[in-house]
């Protein structure tokens, strides 16, 4: 028979990098968690195998976060295995690197679909089946704030996704769920390394007052944080940063 006691997650992206410690660290709160994965299969059944042997409890998601209809599918997947949903972190995101000037428009498409529409659909998921006591955790960018050259299409679908999180706050009142963003400084992802060479990535590590680059371990605390004990932060975003900004 389901246990529908214990607290259930379900990470998008949850299959590598920020992700992949996301899932980790909500197993070891005891979270079932289901890892969601957009085309690399054999990365989520490593997380769910590797969570399941540390004494765990998981299952692994594919689906674009972008279509709605994968979206409520996997839902019905967690929920069915699991018994309800208590937790949704929005770790799926993609990010290309260009002035405003020469962004090829069709990679701004990209961006906004995984970034804006993806958050967006699971966020409607997430409000209409998360159940009472329940945190939604989405994933902005402390580029918003620092805003250099060659980030505006990443910077605004992050900007968007930090709006939309506010709203749901608000909107999901009286049903005692939680709503907030992390934002994460500089972190040691493939992500953040495409495109850079050492001296750049050097220079964002001595930004910090921390003199180094956030580890997906450093962020996947934050995003416990709210998941859990957080109860009375809702509606804001968290900059997991190191003090860059």
């Amino acid at each position: 028979m389901t246990d529908t006691t214990a607290r259930v997650a379900l990470v998008t992206g949850g299959s590598g990098g920020i992700g992949r410690a996301v899932v980790e660290r909500l197993a070891r709160d005891g979270i079932a968690v289901g890892v969601h994965y957009a085309g690399n299969r054999a990365r989520a059944d490593e997380a769910v195998a590797a969570i399941i042997e540390a004494g765990g409890r998981a299952t692994a998601i594919g689906g674009d976060v972008a279509d709605e209809h994968a979206m409520a599918d996997a839902f019905d997947t967690v929920e069915r295995e699991f018994g309800g949903i208590d937790v949704v972190v929005n770790t799926a995101g993609i990010m290309v690197l260009s002035p405003i000037a020469t962004l090829d428009l069709d990679d701004l498409d990209r961006i906004h679909r995984t970034n804006v529409r993806g958050t967006f659909v699971v966020s409607q998921q997430a409000a209409r089946r998360v159940r009472r006591g329940g945190a939604v955790v989405n994933f902005s960018t402390s580029i918003t704030r620092l805003r250099p050259p060659a980030y505006g299409a990443y910077a605004a679908s992050k900007a968007a996704v930090e709006s939309m999180t506010l709203v749901l706050a608000r909107e999901l009142r009286g049903k005692d769920i939680t709503v907030n963003a992390v934002a994460p400084g500089p972190t040691a992802t493939p992500l953040f390394f495409q495109g850079k060479d050492q001296a750049a990535i050097d220079d964002l590590a001595e930004a910090t007052p921390l003199e180094r680059l956030g580890t997906p371990e450093d962020i996947a605390e934050a995003v416990a944080f709210l998941a859990g004990p957080a109860r009375w932060i809702n509606g804001q975003v968290l900059y997991a940063n190191g003090g860059l900004a």
